[in-house]
């Protein structure tokens, strides 16, 4: 190489380097976005995540499912941007935020049915009231036998399958069935991973649990679907169902909460409103009812005023500083 040819080539090279930064409109954005909280949500943000890194491979999206309570404590403690929920936040942890000084945006991200399963060797069953429901998970239940539900049912011990008190489901079920979250038996299985729940319950002619309707979904030649008899006859969750709303009492709306530090940066700006156009595909795909494509709509809305509000809010206090 000439001497000339080489300068020309330290003349291009650092505008080369410039244009292709993060740093204006257009350009390629990085960084790490860290979300956790509710198994039910998991597989449908963790689906959104593996598209989006598609779409933004320099943007590393890290998905946890600690739990719906779980994910609360963390995001109250500023250890995560985005916290999903299967269930809307609860009055102790908004004083928990906001005791941390943390802002935050409720998202709503689809619909689910709580599902009610049994094992497909099961041949007594085909639905369940809520008043049985109740009658089986209340505190103190005497319900121990399948003929202590119904007469005619086997004198043969039932085997509970159950989210533990970490989880929305747990909290959604027991406000939905008893009238009061966090009203429930406490000797049943309860696991932290619903797999464990599905691979129990598979394995067991006599077992009986619920969880999110997508885990029936995924494993559905492993279990039973029960109806759910509220007062006009049973009905099985489906999308059809839950959207109309005759699931009832057990249909539900999923959400993530993002905080406003969070907010402010384009990486989650752009992952967020990602996940929100994207997420009717992928919500029918997991097992979960997509929203309605005006609430999309209001949703995105809602989420580009709050982080319009947190930049501005961002700017006011640098320039309060100067």
């Amino acid at each position: 190489m000439n001497r000339k040819s080489f300068v020309c080539l330290l003349l291009v090279l650092p505008f080369f380097v410039i244009s292709c930064g993060s740093g204006g409109d257009g350009d390629t954005l990085s960084g790490r976005i860290e979300v956790d909280g509710s198994s039910t949500v998991f597989p449908l943000t963790e689906a959104v995540a593996e598209e989006f890194r598609s779409a933004e491979p320099e943007i590393r999206v890290t998905v946890g499912s600690s739990g719906t309570g779980a994910g609360f404590k963390k995001f109250s403690r500023g250890e995560i941007d985005i916290t999903d929920a299967s269930r809307e936040i609860q009055p102790n942890e908004v004083t928990a935020l906001e005791g941390a000084g943390i802002a935050y945006q409720e998202l709503t991200v689809a619909l689910d049915g709580i599902a009610i399963v049994v094992h497909p060797d099961n041949d007594w069953v085909n639905d369940i009231t809520v008043e049985e429901l109740r009658a089986i998970w209340e505190p103190n239940s005497e319900v121990m036998q399948w003929s202590d539900i119904r007469s005619g049912w086997p004198d043969e011990d039932i085997h509970l399958y159950g989210p533990n008190t970490a989880h929305g489901t747990y909290d959604f079920f027991t406000e939905a069935v008893m009238g009061e979250s966090g009203s429930s038996r406490t000797d049943y299985n309860a696991v932290s991973d619903y797999n464990v729940a599905v691979q129990g319950i598979s394995s067991d002619q006599y077992a009986l649990g619920y969880f999110g309707l997508a885990y029936y979904e995924e494993n559905s030649e492993q279990l039973k679907l029960l109806g759910i008899d509220n007062g006009d006859g049973p009905v099985k969750p489906s999308l059809d169902t839950v959207k109309n709303g005759t699931y009832a009492p057990l249909s539900r709306s999923l959400y993530i909460y993002v905080s406003k530090s969070a907010a402010e940066r384009p990486a989650v700006q752009r992952f967020v409103e990602f996940y929100l156009e994207n997420s009717g595909t992928l919500a029918q795909e997991i097992g979960y009812v997509p929203l309605p494509d005006e609430e999309v709509k209001k949703q995105l809305e809602a989420f580009r005023s709050f982080h319009s509000d947190a930049a501005g809010s961002q700017t006011s206090e640098s320039e309060s500083t100067d």
